[in-house]
């Protein structure tokens, strides 16, 4: 199961910690990375237990979970840009004056009134949440949908893909298997999206690439590396450097 999928199956406690058990090990929700239970690790000359580790990991590479979900695609947050800009300030502990004068707009009460429907957002979520809950016991029709990746970029209709139908396409397109040959990447978008997830799936999470290193990878999937590396960037599995020195996979 890949991080993305891990992420999305987390309750909203393993979500709001930022990492997960996973049996013997504590799974960081935002970058995959792992330690292990029974396991003491060092650092700066103090000893951790893994759990500790982990909450330390994420302090230190991630800042906080609420920096790391607050940076996600307003189409998986649900957020508008201006609503990202005041639950940031809010996070920074600023009062109502404060961010009023930050912002530049209105006044205090103005503020308050955002406040307000934001509360009221949460409201709707907690309800939703609860629907959604309680449909999974009765809706026993509804396919299995592929969840989309955490990192992922312009979130439309295009990654509205069942897991019947991923199937069906990798079958078709990877005939020796997906961790063979590519046969075809001239596919419609929602497709490739699909053949992206698995070619990305070649790449390791906790490593530095060079392009060459990309390319040798990206080689034996397909004989049109530059378009796969192209297409990794462009729909957010893959990030490098401006100067193309470094890649790396997103999790």
């Amino acid at each position: 199961m890949s991080i993305s999928d891990v992420f999305w199956n987390s309750s909203l406690e393993e979500l709001k910690q930022g990492y997960v058990k996973d049996s013997e090990f504590f799974v960081c929700l935002l970058c995959g990375k792992r330690t292990e239970n029974g396991i003491v690790y060092p650092d700066d000359g103090v000893y951790y237990d893994a759990e500790k580790y982990m909450r330390k990991h994420i302090e230190s590479s991630h800042h906080s979970v609420f920096d790391y979900l607050i940076g996600l695609d307003k189409k998986l947050t649900g957020l508008t840009d201006h609503q990202n800009g005041l639950l940031r300030l809010f996070h920074q502990g600023k009062s109502d004056g404060e961010v009023q004068k930050e912002l530049g707009i209105g006044s205090a009460s103005t503020i308050r009134n955002h406040r307000f429907v934001l509360k009221e957002k949460e409201r709707q979520s907690k309800v939703f949440l609860a629907l959604m809950e309680l449909l999974k016991d009765k809706d026993r029709h509804a396919p299995a949908i592929v969840n989309v990746h955490k990192t992922a970029r312009m979130v439309d209709e295009r990654y509205n893909v069942t897991s019947e139908e991923a199937d069906k396409v990798l079958k078709k397109v990877f005939p020796n298997g997906t961790d063979a040959n590519l046969f075809t990447f001239d596919l419609q978008e929602k497709h490739k999206l699909i053949v992206l997830r698995e070619v990305a799936k070649r790449f390791s999470a906790d490593r530095i690439y060079t392009e060459k290193e990309v390319n040798e990878i990206l080689m034996t999937a397909y004989e049109d590396y530059a378009i796969l590396r192209r297409y990794l960037i462009e729909y957010g599995f893959m990030d490098r450097e401006n100067d193309g020195s470094r890649y790396w996979l997103k999790e």
